[in-house]
């Protein structure tokens, strides 16, 4: 009995973690979109929720198909669910992006349930976040194929460094005791892929830190190409049709 009242204890905090994070992270999108006075657009509301709902179930559907990578073990597993919602996020605003992200995190749990206790979950969705804010914050300060670069390798380079002080801080201890896994396991099984991985440390050195780089650099990459020319019929869709004016005869 003793046993199950702390598992649920552990698994209630884990749940206050993530609504408080999840507050946090809306937060801050919101502020910095009033702060910066970014240039974003306004379409009318039912438009603006139906294109969220709808790249956050393109990146649900995107994030159940997930690429091993030869470097990390089994648990790192590339996915392009971030590519809809930082498209979204370049459209819409910061604040978009993030309801975009945890969407598609609920859409793929409804696709494909869990296999870390939720723990790989909510790591995609802040890690996600700390991609996609940064990268849509830069761009939408003014709108230009320079600021796109900038924001890209900007939101690359600090999911590649938040994401690696996260997994060594939270996210790898937390897996290991909501998972009942103990840490040497894991790192075992990082270990089996690379036998210089011998600690927490060394794990998120040789295997997160280049998983975040690539995945960064890979859907930048698309992002980029596609943005541009998706942006027009994007507007086509999302913002009503200019009334012609009326004439007097």
């Amino acid at each position: 009995m003793q046993e199950l009242l702390q598992a649920v204890r552990e698994n209630l905090s884990f749940l206050l973690v993530c609504l408080g994070v999840f507050a946090g992270i809306v937060l801050v999108a919101w502020a910095v979109e009033r702060l910066t006075k970014a240039q974003l657009r306004r379409p009318p509301k039912t438009r603006y929720l139906a294109m969220i709902a709808m790249t956050a179930a393109v990146g649900g559907v995107l994030m159940s198909f997930e690429i091993p990578l030869f470097f990390a073990p089994s648990f790192y597993q590339l996915d392009f669910g971030e590519l809809p919602v930082l498209i979204t996020s370049f459209y819409l605003g910061p604040v978009a992006g993030v309801i975009s992200e945890l969407l598609k995190v609920l859409v793929k749990l409804l696709i494909k349930g869990t296999s870390t206790a939720f723990v790989g979950d909510f790591a995609n969705f802040v890690v996600g976040c700390s991609f996609v804010l940064p990268a849509s914050i830069v761009y939408h300060i003014r709108k230009t194929r320079t600021t796109a670069v900038v924001g890209l390798t900007t939101g690359t380079l600090t999911m590649t460094v938040f994401g690696s002080l996260f997994n060594a801080v939270y996210l790898i201890p937390t897996f290991a005791n909501l998972f009942g896994m103990p840490l040497d396991a894991i790192i075992g099984m990082g270990s089996a892929v690379n036998p210089a991985i011998n600690s927490v440390s060394t794990l998120v050195l040789m295997a997160v830190v280049p998983f975040n780089l690539v995945k960064g650099v890979i859907v930048s990459t698309v992002t980029f190409l596609l943005y541009k020319r998706l942006e027009r019929a994007l507007g086509r869709i999302m913002l009503p049709a200019k009334r012609p004016r009326s004439q007097s005869i």
